[in-house]
């Protein structure tokens, strides 16, 4: 894994620029070792968390000559092809990790040819001595981090916002403008953040930037690209160029897809381990490891003391059992929330996911074991998994029924089904957004804070910061259907700025590395281009993955309802934690008050306390609350 940073001071020509600092501030993501390479004004470093080549592994990695240096967040997956490729071209290779391929292929290669080579989890910079300047790479989906500040005398970058602020050159200034979009969305839209100046580099592209201050950002992959599917996979591969639609084929093509990104990712010379939910992405990751490796699979799992349905530990058990891995279970409790300000901390921004405190908590307990896990993150968003998705695909049909007929059919459904029902809830929600564009809609049940709430704690519009997310989908070509559309954008906003950044933040807080089968690029790119039926049909969500693993896991657990990685948010604040949401919410001293209405804040607990369901909005409004404070704001 690792974290690495870098600066680019023409007028710092004898120090390292002030890069000791940044790699110093992600320590916690390189735990292992320490390295810095310093050029005239440019410099790059890495705090390293070794996985691959123990010993001669060390960053940063040169060329024979020193004309390129590398350094690397991440894993290549295919390092050893590049190996011989490199190789056969004549190159002489020191060690036997996959930072030193960077280094060669920058001799030949184009920054945005370098980095479609690679097939991997990485965030990468490579300093050209020669040209004087340094190419940054991010992979296709943004599962590693890269952060950014640019400005006329100065470039900074890093793994974290943290490691560009302790640069002592970059600004430490608050962007307001992005408050509306935190409350809709629970995160800050990429590729803008909390921080004025401050700037994500977009996933799938590559960012060149040289002494003179000259600097471009350039696509290598979008999801549009399916010609590149079939690179690097092998002859034993299933063919991605063509697709006859047939769902028994395209199961077996999933199935061996999915095997041949686990297997890829079981590459490790340290102990190995994996995240245990008991769903179906977690549960069929961990019958292909253990089907792939002589050992039993260490698992992980971490649960909850309640009632309410949010404890999947005996759901994770039976595919303990049934695989006879080392099986590991943790209980989390109220007291949990002593680890919020930290959460917030290492995540450099509040939260509106209250799942990253389950995360942080079930990293640190793997930790304590081994050094990588895999995960089952993304099997949702490829294969239509969300309920959301069934919905959205409903409201375009409620479009096509006149208005006046509607209303008789929403009239006679709250009677049968009542509001107070889980299944009459449900329906609610559906039919408040049948007005809506089925995106409009997405983004509704998405919402962290209501627009209801937004436009009582703000000043602003309800729909101001939601601009972004209007010109993205506005940006897919006609011819992908809704559900390709819907998918896309999930994986472009909410998968990009809120899973995969909970993951990595939460994991290399404790030095953990967290592999993604479901994110391959093979896998990911054949699993959008299937026909909408293969995925959702009705109310049948992930019918072809279903049916690619249904040998492998019990039928039961194939049957069951999803549930997400959550916790008893509503209850926690009603009792445990109120005394804790009030006292800094509610303070004369909040630091939230000077941005929302404190009357509206107060309404809000009081509509929670009164049996509203407001717990998402609240942690949303804690964590801001916390992160203002930790910053002095």
């Amino acid at each position: 894994m690792c974290g690495i940073a870098g600066c680019i001071h023409p007028d710092i020509v004898s120090k390292d620029c002030g890069v000791s600092d940044q790699v110093e501030s992600i320590g916690h993501r390189g735990p292992d070792s320490r390295g810095i390479y310093q050029d005239r004004g440019i410099s790059i470093g890495q705090a390293r968390l070794s996985i691959i080549d123990l010993e001669t592994g060390d960053p940063p990695i040169c060329s024979e000559d020193e004309t390129f240096v590398s350094v690397l967040n991440g894993e290549i997956y295919n390092f050893k092809s590049l190996q011989v490729e490199l190789k056969a071209a004549g190159h002489k290779l020191s060690t036997k990790c996959d930072t030193e391929v960077l280094a060669h292929l920058a001799e030949y290669n184009s920054p945005s040819r370098l980095a479609n080579k690679l097939d991997g989890m990485f965030a990468f910079a490579v300093l050209d001595t020669r040209r004087r300047e340094i190419m940054l790479g991010r992979d296709p989906v943004g599962k590693k981090p890269l952060y950014y500040y640019d400005s006329p005398s100065l470039f900074v970058f890093g793994s974290e916002i943290k490691a560009v602020l302790a640069h002592p050159g970059v600004p430490h200034e608050l962007n307001d403008q992005v408050l509306l979009s935190y409350l809709t969305f629970g995160y800050v839209p990429s590729p803008d953040t909390f921080f004025k100046g401050i700037y994500a580099v977009p996933p799938g592209h590559t960012l060149v930037r040289g002494i003179s201050g000259a600097c471009s950002i350039e696509p290598f992959w979008t999801l549009s690209i399916q010609n590149q599917l079939q690179q690097g996979l092998g002859a034993d591969a299933p063919d991605l160029r063509s697709n006859s639609g047939n769902f028994q084929a395209s199961a077996r093509n999933v199935r061996r897809l999915l095997e041949m990104a686990v297997e890829k990712r079981l590459v490790s010379d340290v102990p190995l381990g994996a995240f245990l939910s008991g769903g179906i992405d977690s549960s069929a990751i961990v019958a292909i490891m253990a089907r792939l490796t002589n050992q039993p699979v260490n698992t992980f799992t971490i649960g909850f003391n309640d009632n309410e349905g949010f404890d999947e530990r005996p759901y994770a058990e039976t595919i303990a059992k049934r695989y006879k891995t080392n099986h590991t279970e943790f209980v989390v409790d109220p007291d949990a929330s002593s680890h919020i300000e930290a959460l917030v901390r290492h995540y450099d921004s509040p939260i509106g996911d209250s799942s990253a405190l389950p995360t942080y908590l079930l990293s640190e307990l793997t930790k304590s074991q081994v050094t990588v896990a895999l995960c089952g993150d993304g099997g949702d968003e490829l294969f239509g998994g969300y309920e959301r998705f069934a919905a959205a695909l409903a409201v375009d049909k409620f479009h096509q029924i006149p208005k006046p007929v509607l209303k008789v059919f929403s009239s006679a459904l709250n009677r049968v089904l009542p509001a107070s029902t889980g299944y009459g809830a449900k329906i609610g929600r559906l039919l408040e957004a049948a007005d809506l564009a089925p995106h409009l809609a997405f983004l509704k049940w998405m919402s962290f804070v209501s627009s209801e709430w937004r436009g009582k704690l703000t000043l602003l519009p309800p729909t101001r910061g939601t601009e972004g997310y209007e010109r993205l989908w506005n940006s897919y070509p006609p011819n992908q259907t809704l559900l390709q559309r819907l998918q896309r954008i999930n994986i472009e906003t909410y998968l990009l700025d809120d899973l995969l950044p909970k993951v990595d933040r939460m994991s290399m807080a404790h030095g953990l590395e967290v592999r993604s089968p479901f994110l391959d690029k093979a896998l990911l790119g054949y699993a959008i281009a299937l026909p909408d039926r293969h995925k959702v049909f009705g109310l049948n969500l992930k019918r072809v993955l279903k049916e690619a693993v249904q040998d492998l896991l019990p039928a039961e657990l194939l049957a069951r309802k999803k549930h997400g990685f959550g916790i008893p948010l509503h209850r926690w604040f009603r009792e445990d934690l109120r005394g804790y949401v009030e006292s800094n919410l509610c303070a004369n001293d909040a630091s939230v008050a000077t941005y929302l209405d404190p009357d509206a804040i107060r309404s809000l607990l009081d509509a929670h306390m009164s049996g509203q369901e407001l717990g998402h909005a609240i942690w949303t409004l804690l964590t801001l609350e916390i992160f203002l404070k930790q910053h002095g704001w």
